[in-house]
């Protein structure tokens, strides 16, 4: 039996390699939605094309593999609740990119780990370990460096204004996500992962629907005002569905508990894109920062094979 498992799996290599490739992939639709979004494009439009589309893909994959829909019983309103929080989440992140750099954004957001850990203590859970205690500070450390704190106080926030609103929302994201991955380990265990995937997918497209009808962003289903920012929303649905739906087809043969730290270069590639596509330049202390956080999430996130 152990045998047929571990032939199944991709080569190490290769794995590593596919997942660097998603994870770039996903560096690139944050940076398209921000180029989208400073050509007046709206945040719901773009969360339901991308939502949307990538349903549509991975509903067809689903109905060509002929895998049952059905949900184990009591498991229905958890399946909600993570489809909320997934779109709570997808909101939070792009509303941040639309106002601060995109890799802080990433870097903010992408402390999920962190507060995995403190939730599942705090609901039950192992207590984190001295050495996952030393990797959060580790993160922290680099979040006040990549952030650039000091220089923000005695600042102002004359620079950016938007600047706290937009680190606030991109750590909402990394706490909601939190809570949807603890929920999926501990209530959707025994949900197929299509099945979790693709419901996920229908809540987030209703959810924008049902916030861009009622009015709650009133410009938040805004068209991009040239073509370039079309360009733009296209780009980004592209890249997150085409990550997205090879991530839901390769997932099985990528020894994710091993490999999965390689997902964590999504802000380097974000940070390094921003610089070439759209000028978004950190200084010495705050690159600094950000490779610090960085390492501590890899450190955090990373489990020896057995």
């Amino acid at each position: 039996m152990a045998v047929a498992v571990s032939t199944s799996l991709f080569p190490r290599k290769l794995a590593v390699a596919l997942l660097a490739l998603l994870a770039c992939s996903f560096a690139g639709n944050h940076i398209a939605a921000r180029i989208a979004f400073d050509d007046d494009t709206g945040v719901l439009l773009a969360i339901l094309c991308r939502s949307g589309i990538t349903f549509l893909v991975l509903a067809s994959l689903v109905l060509w593999q002929r895998q049952p829909l059905s949900l184990p019983a009591g498991t229905r309103h958890w399946q909600l609740l993570l489809g909320l929080l997934i779109a709570t989440q997808s909101l939070c992140l792009y509303s941040a990119v639309a106002r601060i750099p995109v890799a802080l954004a990433l870097l903010v957001g992408n402390t999920f780990p962190m507060l995995l850990a403190l939730l599942t203590w705090a609901l039950g859970g192992a207590r984190p370990t001295g050495r996952t205690v030393l990797f959060m500070g580790l993160i922290l450390f680099g979040l006040v460096l990549a952030l650039d704190v000091p220089g923000r106080l005695s600042n102002e926030g004359e620079a950016n204004p938007h600047w706290l609103l937009g680190v606030g929302l991109s750590f909402c994201a990394a706490c909601v996500f939190a809570c949807a991955l603890w929920i999926t380990d501990h209530k959707l265990a025994a949900v197929r992962g299509p099945v979790r995937s693709l419901l996920t997918l229908l809540i987030v497209f209703a959810s924008m629907l049902v916030a861009g009808a009622s009015g709650v962003m009133p410009s938040g289903l805004s068209l991009p005002a040239s073509a370039s920012g079309w360009a733009a929303l296209a780009s980004l649905v592209v890249l997150y569905g085409v990550a997205f739906t090879l991530l839901f087809v390769c997932v099985p043969r990528l020894n994710m508990a091993q490999n999965a730290p390689v997902m964590n270069i999504e802000p380097i590639a974000t940070l390094l894109l921003g610089w070439a596509l759209l000028d978004q330049r950190l200084g010495t202390w705050q690159l600094i920062g950000a490779a610090v956080v960085v390492c501590g999430i890899v450190l955090l996130t990373y489990r020896r094979a057995n």
